[in-house]
């Protein structure tokens, strides 16, 4: 049973909010990243757990979360949960797009940490390609990819806007009939 409460509530009264996951299906084929995480916040010690709990299933207890700090502004050394205490490690050599959980008896699982102030549509599309099997795509090539993709429909977007700023196309509205009479004409009586 899962249950979604308001996080405006203090931590410690409410539960925490369902985490967003995206997995690799099981398969031999071996890639890059065995999927992404979507936070709702950069406060670690708030988004482990739900975290670890959407694993367990899975995956099996996790003991170990690893990060690279430029993206988490506080790095708890641990984080206690119900019957369980996950260590947290940081190293400036990790991919700063990555989070890897470590568990004893499992193994060891990369994931995308997708930013939690991500549009709801770029997130989508990162959560599907880390979850592609066999993918020879890093955490940062994927979000560098996905900046390229968002810069180009903004700028797509702002270029539209230029070209309607300006006038557009001389064009009657949309499902009106187009008929010569409405067109301009040059003036040397050509019909």
């Amino acid at each position: 049973m899962t249950t979604t409460l308001d996080r405006t509530a203090p931590r410690g009264l409410a539960p925490e909010l369902p985490a967003r996951l995206s997995l690799t299906p099981k398969t031999t084929l071996a890639g890059q990243l065995d999927g992404a995480w979507w936070p709702y916040s950069r406060d670690l010690a708030a988004e482990i757990p739900a975290l670890v709990a959407a694993l367990e299933e899975p995956w099996g207890r996790v003991t170990r979360v690893t990060v690279n700090p430029t993206r988490w502004p506080a790095i708890p050394h641990t984080v206690p949960m119900a019957g369980n205490t996950v260590h947290v490690g940081w190293f400036t050599e990790q991919d700063p797009d990555k989070l890897i959980l470590l568990s004893y008896t499992v193994g060891r699982w990369d994931l995308l940490v997708i930013p939690p102030d991500t549009e709801p549509a770029a997130a989508a599309r990162l959560m599907v390609a880390a979850a592609i099997p066999g993918s020879a795509l890093t955490a940062g090539v994927l979000m560098g990819n996905e900046t390229a993709i968002g810069r180009g429909i903004r700028d797509a977007r702002r270029r539209e806007a230029t070209w309607e700023g300006e006038g557009g196309a001389c064009m009657p509205p949309f499902g009106s009939p187009l008929d010569r009479s409405s067109l301009p004409l040059p003036t040397n009586g050509w019909r």
